[in-house]
C-alpha cells in the first residue's frame, strides 16, 4: 500500500506542477513601449509652438483637436485632426488685434515644423 501512496503523491506533486507557469525576463532586460501616434506628436509639438512663441493656452480639448490661446490680444487656435488616410493635418489660425504682431502665425508655424523635424 505504501508504493501505492508514493505513486498517487507523485502523480499528484506532477499534476499541480503542470499547472504552474513560469515567466522570463526577456533576453538583456529589454522592454518596449508603445509608439507615439501620429497624432499625439503633432498635438504635443501644436501645443509647444504656441506656448514657445508666448501663446496663453486657455482651452484644450484633445478629443476634438483643438487648442485655443492668446498674445496681446490675439487669439490664436491649432485644429489637429486624423484624416481618412491616417495622416494628420494641422492648421493654426489666428483672430483679432493681428496687427500687433503679424508674423506670430507664421512663427508658430515654424516652430511647429521645426518640433517636428522638418
Amino acid at each position: 500500500m505504501t508504493g501505492l501512496r508514493g505513486l498517487l503523491a507523485a502523480a499528484l506533486c506532477t499534476i499541480l506542477l503542470g499547472g504552474c507557469t513560469y515567466y522570463q525576463v526577456a533576453p538583456g532586460g529589454a522592454y518596449t513601449t508603445a509608439p507615439t501616434t501620429t497624432f499625439d506628436r503633432s498635438w504635443s509639438a501644436a501645443r509647444n509652438a504656441m506656448l514657445e512663441e508666448g501663446v496663453r493656452i486657455v482651452e484644450e480639448e484633445r478629443s476634438t483637436g483643438t487648442l485655443r490661446g492668446d498674445r496681446n490680444g490675439i487669439q490664436v487656435a491649432a485644429y489637429v485632426r486624423t484624416q481618412a488616410d491616417g495622416s494628420v493635418r494641422v492648421e493654426f489660425k489666428t483672430l483679432g488685434a493681428t496687427t500687433v504682431d503679424p508674423q506670430l502665425i507664421e512663427r508658430i508655424s515654424a516652430s511647429y515644423d521645426r518640433q517636428m523635424g522638418r
